[in-house]
């Protein structure tokens, strides 16, 4: 795909560019949000290095792709007047909260759209990022598995969060029975399909005994998990990553969990997967 107004670098086979050419403390025109979601759709995660933004600027780049999502549980801004920016932080004595392979929020009905995370503070080397393509992970299947596992239903769940949540989420979440989606979802914009599981909030496939549904889910998280299907980015303050979660996951590498990180990130609201 040609581009006029941004320069795309792929970054790896699978997914993944780095896209310079755009300075985002100024209003992002339509020509240039169109080329940056042009990118997006065909990269699912892009990157952006350099972006001293203000929380507002964050908010409103964000707002050029669709509605802000508050989360349910994590520490929010809310006393700051932010209550769309999600606050990631980890040192020596707060661990991660994303170390696992996931999408987010896959318990709620409309799971986000994707996410938009600006680095604050980084370490000077580790806390990576990894991402998988979940494109990529449906058509390295066999045709046989492809077969077995469309039309197949798994119920995802947001009790993963009972740890850090609050007493008052705590029962907001017990109350939640969580959502049912498509184990492979279609995406709404590019038409392609993708794996929509992940060990971090799928709890069962629907229509299976527990054993039968375990092993097929301890696949699937085994399967999509695979380098092949992977970029990696290494953090710097003010560098930027913004990932379409309808067809990926992600995870953050634990090899400096005693270095500060700190993150902030906005979500977008999304829709029912099929």
């Amino acid at each position: 795909m040609a581009y006029e107004r941004i320069q795309v670098r792929r970054l790896a086979g699978a997914l993944g560019a780095e896209i310079s050419g755009v300075d985002l403390t100024r209003p992002v025109d339509d020509p240039t949000r169109k080329e940056i979601h042009d990118a997006w759709m065909e990269h699912q995660v892009l990157f952006l290095r350099g972006q001293q933004i203000t929380r507002e600027q964050h908010k409103d780049f964000a707002r050029g792709f669709g509605e802000l999502h508050v989360h349910a549980v994590l520490r929010q801004l809310e006393s700051e007047g932010h209550p769309e920016i999600v606050v990631l932080e980890s040192n020596e004595k707060q661990r991660y909260v994303a170390d696992a392979w996931h999408s987010d929020v896959t318990f709620e009905r409309k799971p986000p759209m994707g996410s938009i995370l600006r680095a604050v503070v980084a370490p000077d080397y580790g806390g990576d990022t990894l991402w998988a393509s979940m494109y990529a992970a449906w058509e390295a299947l066999s045709d046989s598995m492809q077969r077995l596992l469309s039309g197949l239903r798994a119920r995802h769940a947001g009790d993963f969060f009972n740890y850090i949540a609050k007493d008052d989420q705590k029962k907001e979440l017990a109350k939640d029975n969580g959502a049912v989606h498509p184990v492979i979802r279609t995406h709404p914009v590019t038409g392609r399909k993708g794996i929509f599981v992940n060990s971090t909030f799928t709890k069962s496939i629907e229509g299976m005994k527990p054993a039968e549904s375990r092993a097929l889910l301890d696949f699937l998280y085994e399967h999509v998990s695979q380098p092949d299907f992977s970029v990696r980015f290494h953090w710097e303050p003010d560098s930027i990553a913004m990932w379409d979660n309808r067809c990926t996951q992600h995870r953050v590498v634990r090899d400096r969990i005693e270095a500060p990180r700190r993150m902030e990130r906005v979500t977008l609201i999304g829709d029912t997967p099929f």
